[in-house]
């Protein structure tokens, strides 16, 4: 009767460093997902339609008490950041091309950090889950380092948007 030999030394060290990195593999993962939802915590949109027929999308205020949501420009998806204080929708100008957005007319903007130089384009369709607007301007702003694009009132002018407690609605206006 042979004994069971144990795997070989180099064999069996190969296996478990392979195990130790499939399970921090998961781990980070796992990890990466609970930062992503606390910043934006909105990745799966809430909605629905109101008692007057409109879709209306329910935002959660993440940890640093801004609200983020997942939506879309011509169709590509992208991150918003709601932001009351922006005139336009201001956009990263390395996003342009892949947006199908095109730089107009250049147009000098008061930011918190000071004057500064974007341009002009406007945005076919806007969507943030069910709620789609067309025809809004936007600018593209050659000095922000974010990826996120902030959504202005270009855009929230159009909009109902009600703050409650951790959350806000928004609702296409009724005189649209």
């Amino acid at each position: 009767m042979n004994p069971v030999k144990p795997i070989s030394g180099g064999l069996g060290k190969a296996m478990i460093y392979v195990a130790w990195i499939i399970v921090l593999g998961i781990l980070v993962l796992f990890f990466q997902n609970i930062l992503d939802r606390r910043h934006n915590p909105n990745r799966t949109l809430v909605s629905h339609i109101d008692d007057s027929g409109r879709p209306t999308v329910v935002l959660k205020r993440n940890r640093t008490g801004h609200y983020l949501t997942n939506g879309a420009i011509n169709g590509h998806p992208v991150e918003f950041l709601v932001d009351t204080g922006a005139t336009d929708i201001a956009i990263p100008i390395d996003m342009a091309d892949r947006l199908g957005l095109r730089p107009g007319m250049p147009r000098q903007y008061q930011t918190a950090n000071g004057f500064i130089t974007a341009y002009v384009t406007h945005i076919d369709e806007l969507a943030i889950g069910p709620i789609v607007i067309r025809n809004v301007r936007a600018s593209l702003n050659p000095g922000m380092g974010s990826m996120d694009i902030l959504l202005g009132m270009s855009l929230l002018k159009q909009l109902e948007f009600t703050q409650r407690g951790d959350t806000l609605t928004l609702t296409p206006s009724a005189a649209r």
